[in-house]
């Protein structure tokens, strides 16, 4: 029997089962959400990570769901902690959204929900390729300092609208940013955002409140479009 979510601003602990693993996560429905965003983090973070928490909790007051996942099971964690690899295969993490975003499809409570991808770091990769595994259900993506160009040949696949934000003086990765966001497609609904001072993880003050406020936008957008839950 399928678990009763209240809609609420109150985070639920849920178990995400996808290829025979289960990730630990927190959702969170405010009454009369449209949309849902799912949070991949980056390297060596969870669903734990306070500047994902609190992006989370702008997007919350503007009427979106979330869900922060962990994409590692605890024993990978333990496992990543002393090689450093997991963190960086891209593929096992787009996997895990792949397989979260068929969860909230399938869950009663979030199954009428416009899906979207809030990426940070290498989750940012993992969020583009996993939006081309499921383009009937990824609405957008907001990428946070991250690491697109590692989606490699996925970019030109990407077809859901895509914001990058990266930090002002976050050199190597803007130029990074700039060259993913001219491999996404024409067609895409695609824009690249800098945020002046603000270094990769936007500690400096009032940057992170930008982030947010761009991405709840962004979101807001093209998650609660009228038409947005219609599949070609």
């Amino acid at each position: 029997m399928s678990k009763v979510f209240t809609h609420d601003t109150q985070a639920h602990p849920v178990v995400v089962t996808t290829d025979s693993i289960e990730l630990n996560g927190d959702l969170t429905i405010p009454a009369g959400a449209q949309g849902i965003v799912l949070f991949a983090h980056g390297s060596g973070s969870s669903r734990h990570s306070p500047r994902n928490r609190y992006v989370a909790s702008v997007l919350q007051t503007g009427g979106l769901a979330t869900l922060l996942l962990d994409l590692l099971t605890a024993a990978e964690e333990d496992i990543d902690i002393q090689t450093r690899q997991l963190r960086f295969d891209i593929d096992l993490l787009a996997s895990r959204l792949v397989g979260a975003t068929d969860w909230l499809f399938h869950t009663p409570a979030t199954q009428q929900l416009n899906i979207g991808y809030f990426g940070a770091s290498t989750g940012s990769a993992a969020a583009l390729i996993a939006a081309t595994k499921r383009p009937h259900l990824v609405k957008a993506i907001v990428s946070r300092g991250g690491r697109p160009d590692l989606a490699g040949a996925a970019l030109p696949q990407v077809l859901a609208p895509t914001l990058l934000i990266v930090g002002g003086s976050d050199f190597p990765v803007i130029t990074m940013n700039e060259d993913a966001l001219a491999r996404l497609d024409r067609s895409t609904a695609k824009q690249l955002e800098v945020i002046p001072r603000a270094t990769h993880l936007f500690e400096e003050p009032g940057t992170l409140e930008r982030v947010a406020v761009l991405a709840s936008q962004w979101f807001q957008h093209y998650l609660l479009l009228p038409n947005a839950n219609e599949s070609a």
